[in-house]
């Protein structure tokens, strides 16, 4: 058996010609006995004294090397937080929505030349906390002006709901890094796939989908319409596919790179314009009934003095009368809708507001929905929405589903300390259980409250089941003039394109608007001042869109690939070490 020496090793033991002469025998030993003679000691140390003259010539030192793998865990951090302030900068209010096609390009990059799983976990977190921190800075405000904390505890305060949040980012940089290792840079391409579906994992295990990257590119309508057939999910899977072409694009920086980045973005340019859809029918020409919307701007102090709330009930009522009397009295249905709003009104329990709108409904022939707050069973309270006819009698309620978290009530009330001291400074609700459609002469709506635009399965539902025309009344005042209100109206764009319905966006304090079934607001109001808008509504004689019928089939095709690509990392691993 021969055994092959390092070349350098070899050079090492060779010995200058004069010598074999001397030493013949050397080189006739075997080679385990070169290897184990006491002259081996000596060749190591001669080694070890070798390397650290070149690195001291070289002006290294373990120092040094400790300071360049600091620098380049530093550079990987600021990467992650340059992608955190890309996409920020790409959400409301700030708007500059290209940044997101490009803005997670960074943090993909760092996962790609180190795709260490547990280093990438910790950039992707990073990306992620930062982002959700930055872009929902407004959860502070009513803590800050409403709660009396000081600015910096408000601050603080938030920090566990992003540092949370940011998970579901890290999970996606971690799943993306052990794909690269077991199939090399080729496995960005997996990006939108696995993005997607932790996207759809955070609604699923936290009930929030706020700031999907998808909203993003809601005020642009032409990219959008994908969410006709895969929702907010298809509109990210294609940002996301863009930025994963650009960061293979810049990682590569060849001939080939450059043809599959122009495939990448021809490709999604061609789903773009196949996702247009034709023109939408639910205008007739004869509109079948007419919506006055009303938006009061009511203050949100808690506490109101009994002349306050005459006041501002007087405000509603003059302000819908006026636009009322400049309709034409031509025999058109029609519903005036007061929003949600701090007036908590509750129509079962309040024989005077019962008797105030049975004459307003009267006198002006007209109905209307209105924010209430009605009997639960088990001695609870709904968030609801009623109907009162012409007649002035109710004719229909629907019970708010999805409440919000500490808002509306109180997650693990047993668990969590101080739970029954929240409970009554944000309200404890029962959450409803069905879908009621509501109508307008012929015309059938379905009328969600506030943050349920936000939930892709509400809107789905109601359409589902047959409504013509989406509305969704809210209040954002709480919260303040931030960028929250058209985050907020973000969501409700989303919600036409999926599900090919217009939506009647009704607030106290703005953005109230008329959003069409193809995603375009029109007649928005500015927020926080009084402002009224009358709105036509008609059938819809649309097919139901693809998303309407089969959901989040999309999404979960998506995470179940997800799942056998992370499972074949493992199994590729395994197979390597076999």
């Amino acid at each position: 058996m021969s055994v092959e020496l390092n070349p350098k090793r070899r050079r090492r033991f060779a010995l200058p010609a004069h010598s074999k002469a001397r030493s013949p025998k050397l080189f006739h030993q075997p080679i385990s006995r070169l290897i184990n003679s006491r002259a081996m000691p000596d060749a190591a140390s001669t080694t070890a004294r070798e390397s650290k003259a070149r690195a001291n010539e070289n002006g290294e030192s373990a120092s040094a090397t400790h300071g360049r793998w600091k620098g380049s865990a530093f550079a990987s951090a600021v990467a992650a937080i340059a992608s955190s302030g890309l996409l920020i900068l790409a959400f409301p209010n700030s708007d500059y929505w290209p940044l997101a096609w490009l803005g997670l390009v960074p943090l993909l990059a760092v996962i790609a030349l180190k795709p260490s799983p547990r280093r990438s976990f910790f950039l992707g977190w990073l990306t992620g906390a930062v982002f959700f921190y930055g872009s929902c800075y407004w959860l502070t405000y009513s803590m800050i002006h409403y709660g009396g904390i000081p600015r910096w505890a408000a601050y603080l305060l938030l920090a566990p709901v992003p540092i949370f949040v940011g998970l579901f980012p890290g999970f996606f940089a971690f799943v993306l890094a052990r794909a690269i290792r077991a199939w090399g840079t080729r496995a960005l391409f997996l990006a939108p796939l696995i993005w997607s579906a932790l996207e759809w994992a955070r609604l699923a295990l936290t009930g929030q989908l706020w700031n999907a990257i998808g909203y993003s590119q809601a005020y642009q309508p032409l990219l959008i319409q994908p969410a006709r057939w895969g929702g907010v999910y298809a509109i990210g899977f294609m940002v996301v596919f863009i930025n994963a072409a650009v960061a293979f694009l810049v990682l590569k920086r060849d001939a080939r790179s450059v043809l599959v980045t122009g495939l990448v973005f021809m490709s999604v340019a061609l789903v773009i314009i196949a996702s247009q859809g034709s023109p939408s029918k639910s205008n007739s020409q004869a509109p079948q009934a007419v919506v006055v919307a009303l938006q009061p701007n009511v203050p949100m102090d808690i506490v109101k003095s009994n002349e306050e709330i005459q006041v501002l009930i007087d405000r509603h009522v003059s302000m819908s009368e006026t636009a009322l009397h400049q309709l034409p009295n031509d025999g058109t249905p029609r519903l005036v809708i007061w929003p949600e709003s701090p007036m908590n009104f509750a129509y079962g329990d309040d024989s005077q507001l019962r008797e105030l709108l049975l004459r307003f409904a009267t006198a002006n022939q007209t109905a209307v929905l209105l924010n209430s707050q009605e009997a639960a069973p088990n001695d609870g309270i709904y968030n609801s929405a009623v109907m009162v006819n012409q007649q002035g009698s109710l004719i229909a309620q629907y019970d708010k589903i999805r409440l919000m978290p500490f808002g509306e009530y109180v997650p693990l009330p047993r668990w969590l300390p101080g739970a029954s001291l929240v409970g009554t400074i944000v309200g404890d609700f029962t959450p409803g259980t069905s879908y009621s459609l509501m109508h307008v002469g012929s015309v059938r709506a379905g009328v969600f409250i506030c943050i349920e635009s936000a939930y892709p399965s509400i809107a789905r539902s109601f359409t589902r089941d047959g409504a013509d025309v989406l509305i969704n009344i809210s209040n954002d005042g709480y919260l303040g003039p931030t960028a929250v209100m058209r985050q907020h109206l973000a969501n409700a764009v989303i919600r036409a394109v999926e599900n090919g319905r217009p939506i009647l966006r009704v607030t106290n304090s703005g953005i109230s608007a008329y959003i069409t079934s193809s995603g375009e607001v029109k007649d928005s109001t500015e927020g926080f001042e009084t402002g009224v808008r009358t709105w036509m509504i008609a059938r819809n004689e649309n097919a139901s869109t693809f998303y309407t019928r089969r959901g989040d089939v999309f999404v979960v095709f998506n995470a179940a690939i997800s799942l056998l690509l992370f499972a074949a990392t493992f199994w590729r691993r395994k197979l390597k070490g076999v």
